[in-house]
């Protein structure tokens, strides 16, 4: 009684694993098979899919459908949805990420966050994003591959073919803008 309460199980449940230990020893500690339908897919089975889902990718498709999985392995779509589930695979997430080498780059976070939260007096912040960075281009870093429990992970930047992102200052009332080198460059309205 004193081992069911510590381990908030029920007596009969400590009684049971201790009749076990008592007629064969630490061999009676293992999980005896259960009833019901003996398991069809195997280990092997189990490990193909995992190496098809997160070492290969399909001809068609970004990332590994269940379906095409299934196809792939003549195993079911809810075959597939299960194995992935109980190793957490989930071939259609991925993040992305960013590392900048800018010796500079705190200040300049710095500086834009400044003019966010103290604006100069009789100015106007605007924040125009074309998301230049968001092309299917080849990624400045690899990819890294998805494993269990942690998606795909891509880096923010790719390698830039001639698309530039301009930054500029307009001063609203005389209307020349401060390029990205600090100059005045006239507006054309």
């Amino acid at each position: 009684m004193e081992v069911s309460r510590r381990l908030r199980t029920t007596p009969d449940t400590v009684r049971t694993w201790r009749r076990r230990f008592l007629e064969r020893g630490l061999d009676g500690l293992c999980d005896d098979p259960r009833p019901g339908v003996p398991r069809k897919i195997t280990d092997a089975n189990v490990e193909r899919v995992i190496v098809k889902t997160s070492e290969e990718t399909p001809k068609n498709a970004t990332p590994w459908p269940t379906r095409s999985v299934a196809a792939a392995t003549g195993m079911s779509q809810s075959t597939i949805s299960r194995i992935w589930r109980a190793f957490a695979l989930a071939p259609h997430r991925s993040q992305t990420f960013k590392l900048s080498t800018d010796p500079l780059f705190i200040d300049k976070v710095r500086d834009i966050v400044g003019l966010y939260l103290d604006p100069p007096e009789k100015a106007l912040v605007l924040c125009v994003d074309e998301k230049s960075q968001v092309q299917a281009l080849n990624r400045s870093q690899p990819v890294l591959p998805m494993v269990p429990g942690v998606p795909e992970r891509r880096s923010h930047d790719y390698v830039r073919t001639g698309t530039t992102t301009l930054f500029a200052a307009l001063e609203v009332a005389t209307a020349p803008a401060a390029g990205a080198e600090g100059r005045p460059e006239p507006v054309s309205a």
